[in-house]
């Protein structure tokens, strides 16, 4: 049986709306057409975009810190797994 979903689901943006150089949103991590049709798209699609998001901004925080601190990432060689 599936849960029902009483609430909307809010669209991720939060006002920094400039594209990276792969066509990302630097604020939600959306892409171009996921920020053009977010009205159209339905709840499933929306919590699918919100996870790819999540997942475009945790890959960009970590080359980040990798750029950062390069000394600290070249111990760590193996990958945590995602709970999401």
């Amino acid at each position: 049986m599936q849960q029902l979903e009483f609430f909307e689901i809010p669209s991720p943006c939060i006002g920094v709306c400039e594209a990276n150089n792969k066509g990302y949103c630097k604020g939600c991590f959306r892409s171009r057409d996921e920020r053009l049709y977010w009205l159209k798209l339905s709840d499933t699609d929306k919590r699918h975009v919100v996870r790819l998001c999540q997942q475009r901004k945790a890959r960009v925080l970590k080359a980040k810190d990798a750029a950062l601190h390069p000394a600290a990432l070249a111990h760590d060689d193996t990958e945590q797994p995602s709970l999401f």
